[in-house]
């Protein structure tokens, strides 16, 4: 379903919702006057120049408790979809990454934003919608945007939306019978920092539902660390130069670019 414009395609998606829409319905648009990010960011975007859509995903066998793997599912195929667009040229391009929780990078700027919403229905979620723009054609940012990307900055090239669109159904559907280790071993394989040192910065003390020590480094302080691990929650594991290690929720740590 296309829409010449609208406030928000996720948005729109959820005001609209009804138990007959079938899996992988999607609204797509040109301009979003409130697009959303995570935790309430919002999202440039030039109209006509990049892919904005939301999807709707019915995976009603999967328990509340693995709602991460949704996470891995979208951006795994989000990522394919891109690469398999622009391959032609992939041999001299930096590899496009995927930055924890489900963004899309390259180098160290973002070319896709991704927002997963699940509503439940007891332990089990009854429906997802995947909101999701893709910096396809756009080469001036308005905004003071730290780190944007598109596709066309990459390559130099243009390309057409629908067929992206097209590529990520596909690469959804090719994913979505993989079981979890799968999903996250290709979700590992392309993770953005997943060697190396590197700066994050702490906002607030995590508390980890697993039996990972707790460092004590203090909250909102910039540190070195390691990525280590992902917990099957989807927590974010990291290494400390004094050995310990931390684990994180979503927004308890922001990479320093």
């Amino acid at each position: 379903m296309f829409i010449d414009e609208t406030h928000s395609t996720s948005s729109l998606l959820r005001e609209t919702y009804d138990d007959s829409l079938p899996h992988l319905f999607t609204i797509r648009t040109d301009f979003q006057t409130a697009g959303r990010g995570q935790a309430g960011n919002s999202w440039e975007s030039e109209k006509g120049k990049n892919l904005l859509f939301s999807t709707l995903l019915r995976y009603p066998e999967v328990e509340a408790a693995d709602q991460w793997r949704l996470s891995m599912l979208v951006a795994v195929a989000v990522r394919e979809a891109i690469t398999s667009i622009i391959s032609p040229l992939a041999p001299r391009l930096s590899p496009i990454t995927i930055k924890w929780p489900n963004d899309i990078y390259y180098n160290d700027q973002k070319l896709v934003g991704i927002l997963i919403e699940n509503t439940l229905s007891g332990r089990h979620i009854a429906y997802t919608i995947a909101g999701i723009g893709i910096n396809v054609n756009q080469t001036q940012w308005l905004s003071n945007a730290p780190n944007p990307v598109s596709m066309k900055q990459i390559t130099g090239e243009e390309y057409n939306v629908e067929d992206l669109l097209n590529a990520f159904l596909e690469a959804i559907q090719r994913w979505e019978t993989a079981s979890t280790e799968q999903l996250r071993e290709e979700y590992i394989k392309h993770l953005y920092r997943r060697t190396g040192w590197h700066p994050y910065l702490e906002r607030e003390v995590s508390v980890a539902p697993t039996n990972i020590q707790l460092a004590t480094q203090p909250a909102d302080g910039v540190f070195l660390a390691q990525w280590v691990d992902i917990t099957p929650q989807g927590e974010w594991v990291l290494r400390l130069k004094s050995g310990e290690e931390k684990c994180y929720h979503f927004k308890q740590i922001r990479f320093v670019l």
